[in-house]
């Protein structure tokens, strides 16, 4: 890895900030600078940023006033820092889960959520979208906005809505464990769905994550079919955007898919059946994928070599995952939006970007792949006015590398510097 020289900055082991005085401005001198996906990279530019804002991008490397800081990234490739759609912060999927379940404490799991963002944060994935946990979620989006830990930017579902047996909820602990677990986002009829939606935004949803179909880690034998009936996910729909929020929906099989489509819902996460006329369904509705095809990779690895996982869920395991690498290619093939997400917590937090290489592998290019982590996720996060490219007013979230990852992907593997809000958190 070469050394990354940040000129005036002390190197202090934490976070420095780039706007430690008053009126000065942060300048970044970048080799190549990918400012808005989908666009062509530049040569040569300089990023000036001003109170953690990107103020400008320009050619050349600029003349630093006496005030200014310049940070040296002449032989990088820089980006917008990348954003993953489809996360589990609060914890890791691991052979003691079922036994943490009931043994780890509130403070325990803040803890693990706490270290779990700072390692996306230092992976470059400087915004993330957490669909489905518990509400320490919230604490946490709370301390990184207020500076007290390092991480992404959050947006969260809170608890995911579900029906009784379903994925999302409980399953295969005695009774009286069962009734602890016992969700208030569990939901059954119409008017039950409408209030379980209604209590994930008085908990602080950015978001509704409902689970419209059975999924492979929930240790129960229901398959991945639909599991909300119509009239259900129709008032969940039309209930979370009386609220002013829009719906995911946690969808395998294709009804469920196509179910959650037709009601409203707002993305896929998943998606593990579609078929070309669901890809119609999805352009219809302007509907976005996030297609998490690590987590079905992740998931056949556990089933095929290891011998944790319950019965129930490694059936479904070898079932579900290697579908999902061929899904991304009907996805992608037949005109669908996609957003990058990873479902990261299946997988190890911080390899959130092995999800790149299966995007190349379903006919992306590098620059759909990265395009997709950055201005459509941002898009479909709903943070697109702030964060997703580097252009003026926005954010200064922005990584470098070493090579250019539109020839080889898979230098957003190692990343070797990351901004976020102009605070140096990865590289001196």
């Amino acid at each position: 890895m070469k050394k990354i020289i940040c000129a005036s900055l002390l190197a202090l082991g934490t976070a420095i900030s780039a706007n430690a005085h008053e009126g000065a401005h942060t300048l970044i001198h970048a080799g190549e600078v990918l400012a808005v996906p989908g666009e062509p990279a530049k040569t040569k530019q300089t990023i000036i940023i001003v109170d953690g804002k990107i103020e400008d991008v320009q050619s050349g490397f600029l003349e630093a006033g006496p005030e200014d800081k310049v940070i040296d990234l002449s032989d990088h490739f820089v980006l917008p820092g990348l954003i993953d759609s489809h996360v589990h912060l609060r914890g890791e999927w691991n052979p003691q889960v079922r036994l943490q379940g009931v043994t780890l404490e509130s403070g325990d799991i803040a803890y693990n959520a706490a270290d779990n963002a700072r390692k996306t944060l230092m992976a470059g994935f400087t915004a993330v979208q957490d669909v489905g946990g518990p509400p320490e979620i919230f604490a946490l989006r709370r301390a990184i906005n207020a500076g007290k830990v390092p991480g992404p930017h959050i947006r969260a579902s809170g608890n995911a809505v579900s029906v009784t047996g379903g994925h999302g909820d409980a399953h295969g602990y005695r009774e009286d464990i069962l009734d602890i677990f016992h969700s208030p986002t569990i939901c059954d009829g119409v008017a039950d769905c409408r209030r379980a939606v209604r209590k994930a935004v008085k908990r602080g949803a950015d978001v509704i994550k409902i689970t419209a179909t059975g999924g492979v880690l929930s240790n129960t034998n229901a398959g991945t079919g639909q599991q909300f009936f119509d009239d259900e996910l129709n008032a969940i729909v039309e209930t979370a955007r009386k609220m002013g929020r829009k719906v995911t929906a946690h969808a395998h099989g294709k009804d469920g898919i196509e179910a959650a489509l037709k009601a409203g819902v707002s993305s896929i996460e998943h998606g593990t059946y579609l078929d070309r006329n669901t890809a119609l369904l999805f352009k219809r509705n302007n509907a976005t994928l996030v297609p998490t095809v690590l987590a079905g990779m992740t998931v056949v690895d556990w089933a095929e070599n290891y011998d944790w996982l319950p019965p129930n869920s490694a059936k479904k395991a070898l079932e579900v995952g290697p579908q999902m690498q061929d899904m991304l290619t009907i996805a992608w093939e037949n005109g669908v939006n996609v957003a990058f997400g990873t479902d990261t917590g299946v997988s190890k937090h911080g390899d959130n970007a092995q999800e790149f290489q299966y995007m190349i592998k379903a006919g992306m290019s590098e620059m759909d792949a990265i395009k997709a982590a950055t201005v459509i996720a941002a898009k479909h996060i709903e943070m697109d006015d702030k964060i997703g490219s580097l252009e003026n007013g926005k954010e200064a979230d922005l990584i470098a590398v070493n090579g250019n990852p539109l020839e080889d992907i898979s230098e957003l593997l190692d990343v070797d510097f990351v901004m976020k809000g102009g605070v140096v958190y990865k590289g001196n």
